[in-house]
């Protein structure tokens, strides 16, 4: 009997501290998730909507897919590569920007318009074509033309003279000059693969590395491989500026890490790199010179020479800043004579009272406008067309 009791006891005391512990376990429960109204923060209607955003521009993360030692910030992106313009794209939009400021067209169309002229009326003429900087030997040229025609066809009617006028500036022009851009790549006499090269020239100031940048966007469009070569090895900014513009559209860049390097040995490499990838185009840039300065002339002739070690030099680009006028002819006569150009690329031609360099650049090298710029933008170079340019100046 005694030993049931003590089983008795001890069940009930199991019981009694099973029921305690329940007891407690449920009050502090009740205690942790009770919350005291008196401390209670408040949360305004505006507060609520800053958290509601926030929350919105965080999103939702797995935390299994977070390595431990990479934050969300400093996680690598790919770079996007930008599409350059295409060509037909960008001639109809410069185009129409050099139309709506063609005021030498303007200016001619206004005098010949006016009937029978006088000689005051051929002299203002001759005056809006030196403004122009068309030349004297090319005004001339055009004003004797422009004499002849209007007294055989005898009218004043504004198309027939317009038509006159058209005809008479393209013939200036010259639309049978080769304008294309030598961009198909060769094999050499070993065999070995020799890209397009072109070496690209000028005084400081014209915007040679820009002019370079747009002209890779200008091959990139037309699904060109290419590869940069920064020879311009005086400015560290000009190498990275160079950089940038070959980033953006997926096109290396070849550069020294030495300032003053031999800009010769920059275009060498770039050349035997752009033979290794078997690129279609590499595009160097050379330190922008004064013509009379014989030294760095003759350091031009240098690399040419020594870019041809690895692969012909096809095409040479003088860029001549538009808005120069005159002065870039003497530029334009040295340079042909050091390194032999083949082709100009005029930049700043967003001002066609200026337009006249056109005529006047090619008929003293003898060497066809290829290229010209109209703006700033990315894409805002193009292949220069003779027929589109004085149809713009005469709209």
């Amino acid at each position: 009997m005694p030993e049931t009791l003590y089983i008795v006891i001890a069940v009930v005391v199991v019981l009694a501290a099973i029921i305690g512990l329940y007891a407690g376990s449920k009050k502090r429960k009740s205690d942790r998730f009770r919350l005291d109204e008196s401390t209670t923060p408040v949360i305004t209607d505006e507060e609520a909507r800053a958290q509601d955003e926030a929350d919105a521009a965080v999103g939702t993360l797995d935390p299994d897919v977070i390595e431990d030692d990479v934050s969300v910030d400093e996680a690598p992106s790919v770079p996007t590569l930008e599409r350059p313009e295409s060509v037909p794209s960008r001639l109809q939009r410069l185009r129409a920007r050099l139309a709506r400021s063609g005021s030498m067209g303007k200016a001619l169309l206004s005098i010949l318009s006016r009937g029978d002229l006088s000689e005051d009326d051929w002299d203002e003429i001759e005056e809006t074509l030196l403004a122009a900087d068309v030349g004297l030997e090319a005004s001339d040229e055009l004003m004797e033309n422009l004499r002849t025609e209007t007294k055989v066809r005898g009218t004043t009617d504004p198309e027939v003279v317009r038509e006159i006028l058209r005809e008479q500036l393209l013939a200036l022009v010259n639309p049978d000059m080769d304008r294309t851009l030598d961009t198909v790549p060769g094999v050499g006499d070993d065999g070995a693969h020799h890209p397009a090269t072109v070496l690209v020239v000028g005084v400081n100031g014209t915007g040679k590395t820009t002019t370079i940048g747009k002209l890779a966007r200008v091959l990139v469009a037309e699904d060109k491989t290419v590869v940069l070569g920064a020879a311009d090895t005086f400015r560290a900014a000009a190498a990275d500026q160079l950089a940038t513009w070959g980033e953006r559209v997926g096109v290396d860049v070849v550069r020294s890490d030495v300032e003053g390097a031999d800009p010769a040995s920059v275009a060498f490499e770039a050349v035997a790199e752009g033979r290794r990838q078997e690129v279609d185009v590499v595009v160097v840039d050379t330190a922008g010179r004064l013509q009379n300065k014989a030294g760095l002339m003759d350091e031009l002739g240098k690399i040419k020479r020594v870019m041809e070690k690895q692969a012909p030099v096809r095409e040479v680009l003088l860029v001549i800043d538009a808005t120069t006028g005159q002065n870039a002819m003497s530029q334009a006569k040295v340079f042909s004579e050091v390194v032999g150009i083949t082709g100009i690329v005029l930049t700043k031609l967003d001002g066609t009272a200026k337009g006249g360099i056109v005529i006047n650049v090619q008929r003293t090298l003898g060497v066809p406008v290829k290229f010209v710029g109209l703006g700033e933008g990315a894409d805002d170079l193009a292949p220069f067309d003779p027929e589109g340019f004085v149809e713009a100046l005469l709209s």
